[in-house]
């Protein structure tokens, strides 16, 4: 039987919450993972998301830390100190250079946006949009509920709802969203406690108030430029400050299911 080889590269595509979830279980599992990002990423969950490291040159999450590189020859140095490398790289190029066993397409645009059942030995789709034996060799279940995280070795995940998953008993409720395409300002930060009404946000002059009483979970970086409907912030109803800062149950989750994809992959 063969068994998958310690310290196989893993390629993912995005630096957001979900990609951060599965970059966290993977490295924890002595996987090499290098990620990519676009040069202004806009991550709602900003304190469990490694594309901060785009902005701040390094992002820490549950004691592990991802690195900004500037070019395909620091991914190496950035390993060997036990961080993960981040790189600009929307077209995800360097795939040329690393030749990574396996690819994983976490962007969650809920389209495939061009990755290809080619790009690696394995790839793997996060969500609608990638179909498993034509696209990718996997997909991965991201709609919250009783699929979340099941491996998905032909066919596709369940159709976009448009619904915001329900926590505590709060679905759309609990998402904030710009009402016009303007300048984000934000008066809160992530973590912050807040009452119904509240305003947490303006767009240019028009404000963005939280619907129900909770924290600020998740927020965009004040002065991002957005577009009418777009998700902005996040309160959690049950109020715990601490999840603010550590992986959501539906990151870990769809974090497992990637492993698990990989390990049937390889382990047969």
């Amino acid at each position: 039987m063969n068994t998958v080889q310690e310290n196989l590269i893993v390629l993912i595509k995005g630096g957001g919450e979900m990609a951060t979830g599965i970059a966290h279980r993977l490295s924890r599992c002595h996987f090499r993972v290098c990620m990519t990002e676009i040069p202004h990423p806009h991550a709602v969950r900003r304190e469990v998301s490694f594309c901060e490291a785009v902005y701040d040159g390094e992002k820490t999450v549950e004691g592990l830390t991802a690195k900004l590189v500037d070019s395909y020859d620091q991914i190496q140095e950035v390993w060997d100190t036990g961080r993960i490398p981040i790189i600009v790289d929307p077209e995800a190029k360097v795939k040329d250079i690393l030749k990574p066993a396996i690819l994983v397409d976490a962007i969650l645009a809920k389209k495939n946006l061009g990755t290809k059942i080619a790009d690696a030995p394995l790839v793997i789709g996060l969500g609608p949009g990638f179909y498993a034996r034509r696209d990718v060799h996997v997909v991965i279940e991201t709609m919250r509920g009783h699929n979340l995280g099941t491996v998905i070795f032909d066919g596709e995940a369940e159709r976009n709802t448009g619904v915001p998953g329900a926590i505590a008993g709060f679905s759309a409720e609990r998402v904030l969203r710009a009402a016009k395409e303007g300048t984000l300002s934000t008066l809160r930060e992530i973590g912050d406690p807040v009452e119904p009404g509240e305003v947490v946000a303006y767009v240019d002059d028009l404000p963005i108030s939280a619907q129900i009483k909770g924290v600020v979970r998740g927020l965009l970086r004040s002065g991002s430029e957005v577009w009418k409907g777009m998700k902005t912030g996040d309160i959690d109803p049950r109020g715990i400050k601490e999840y603010c800062y550590t992986i959501s149950d539906k990151a870990r989750a769809i974090g497992g299911g990637v492993l698990e994809g990989i390990l049937s992959h390889f382990n047969r």
